[in-house]
């Protein structure tokens, strides 16, 4: 009897151990990362996912980082997990295995529906035959002016088919003012404009979807700059209720809805202007080095990664509205006596050396630090070659686009600055770069544009307007729509299974 109780146990603790080791074999897996599409692609392609844990449970995606244009895609299983099944009449699936077939089935045809998108996208532009900047009958009026971007026929075809297939959803979730609301004037206008334009605009009505699970991307509505007017203590220079706020929010629809979970946040973005919008989304691990984040603020030097997020223009709208002189430009062959303009106040690193070397020193190097009440800031753009574009406290400047409104070629002085939608703009046709070591030779450097140059810049500068400016409603290719295009090449780029 006593050697019979031993051997049972034996079994029993064989059996334990057992148990553990099977656990182990089916959750060991679960920190896999998802992968990126294949490099030689034309499109961004690394989005990588370093394992940090949200404080409720994530199951995390994985994807193959090495595939074709074809793939099909693997979603994971437990086929080591053993299950005890009803009786069943012949030919009948278990409920829970048809629930189960049933959502692959729709998860795997909207991936294969974007495998689709990238192989029309990769033949759009083989199909140029060695010049990418050659258009095609069909892109007429739309990106005829093949110079300007870095491959036409793959960014016609990019468009179209984020306006036949792209879907967002719309969390509902967060309180006035800080959600479903933003500032859509002054400096920062860009962020209430879209959130507006997203929630309830008539031509953002084709990319929202109100059922989450047809939804390529989900985006959480929230405002940064209201985050700062209405948490933030003046002159503390604590932004822990930005980042408390932000956590929250996240916290929120990971625990009431299954697609933040899904892919650890990977087709999420986030949209904010405010400088300080880098560190609210640190207010998640996840939402910073995984999900896509929409910023002005986009400094490679501070976690800005512009394979996965957006560079966002900066659009100051004095009062809500483009000033009418920047409206309608004056005519192309209009003299325009000064060779660069500047004025604007000494903030961060850069300006400081700039008006050192060049404040009020030369007639027709026009640099203020404070304009004269005798001039004006928009005829003086009208009246200068080239529009100095120094950045301030943060990388971006509301200066680039009101310098493209006036086509006055943007002079771009900046450090680690991704500059907006560059994946499909070539910056170098519209606009000048000088390094900030170079500032002394401002002057020899402007001078030396020829004037064939300066007049093809000029030229596309009016080519490019569309993109940057924002439409009551929404029009094809304005900011909103290149907006939502930067976020759908990044989704694109992002294999689920």
């Amino acid at each position: 009897m006593e050697s019979l109780r031993l051997q049972t146990s034996s079994v029993v603790l064989w059996l334990c151990i057992a148990s553990i080791l099977v656990v182990l074999v089916i959750y060991g897996s679960s920190d896999a990362p998802i992968g990126s599409s294949d490099s030689k692609s034309d499109l961004p392609v690394s989005i990588a996912i370093p394992m940090v844990q949200l404080r409720s449970k994530v199951i995390t995606t994985t994807a193959t980082s090495s595939v074709s244009d074809d793939h099909k895609l693997v979603l994971s299983s437990s086929n080591n997990q053993s299950t005890t099944t009803p009786h069943l009449l012949p030919n009948q699936t278990p409920p829970r295995q048809a629930a189960k077939r049933k959502r692959r089935s729709g998860r795997s045809k909207m991936e294969e529906g974007l495998a689709r998108a990238r192989r029309s996208i990769r033949t759009a532009a083989a199909a140029a035959s060695g010049d990418p900047n050659r258009s095609s009958p069909a892109e007429n009026d739309v990106v005829s002016h093949g110079v300007v971007y870095r491959n036409p026929r793959a960014f016609h075809q990019s468009y179209l088919e984020m306006e036949r297939k792209f879907k967002v959803y719309v969390y509902s979730e967060g309180d006035l003012p800080i959600t479903h609301d933003g500032p859509c004037k002054d400096i920062y206008s860009i962020e209430g404009r879209f959130i507006h334009e997203m929630e309830t605009g008539a031509e953002a009505g084709r990319f929202r979807t109100k059922n989450p699970k047809e939804a390529h991307v989900y985006f959480m509505p929230f405002s940064v700059t209201w985050m700062v007017k209405y948490l933030y203590k003046p002159l503390s220079y604590d932004l822990r209720p930005l980042r408390e706020y932000v956590s929250d929010y996240v916290r929120l629809v990971s625990e009431k809805y299954p697609f933040w979970n899904r892919t650890s946040g990977a087709d999420h973005f986030m949209l904010a202007c405010h400088d300080w919008a880098p560190h609210a989304s640190a207010g998640n691990p996840f939402l910073y080095n995984t999900s896509i984040r929409v910023l002005c603020n986009a400094n490679t030097s501070e976690g800005f990664r512009p394979q996965k997020d957006v560079s966002l223009p900066e659009i100051h709208l004095y009062g809500g509205y483009v000033s009418s002189k920047l409206i309608s430009p004056p005519p192309p062959n209009t003299l325009r006596p000064y060779l660069a303009f500047f004025a604007g106040g000494l903030h961060g690193p850069i300006r400081p050396i700039l008006l050192d070397y060049w404040k009020g020193r030369d007639k027709s190097l026009r640099v203020f630090e404070y304009l004269p009440k005798t001039l004006d800031y928009d005829s003086m753009m009208l009246e200068s070659k080239f529009c100095l574009c120094p950045s301030g406290h943060e990388v971006a400047s509301p200066r680039i686009v009101e310098a493209i409104y006036a086509e006055c070629v943007p002079v771009i002085i900046s450090e680690h600055y991704a500059l907006p939608f560059s994946d499909v703009l070539r910056w170098e046709a519209f606009s000048i770069k000088v390094e900030v070591s170079e500032i002394k030779r401002l002057k020899e450097i402007l001078e030396a544009v020829p004037e064939e140059k300066y007049r093809w810049l000029k030229k596309n500068l009016k080519v490019v307007r569309k993109h940057f400016e924002l439409n009551h409603p929404a029009k094809r290719f304005d900011v909103f729509h290149m907006i939502m295009h930067s976020v759908w090449l990044r989704r694109i780029n992002l294999r689920v299974a």
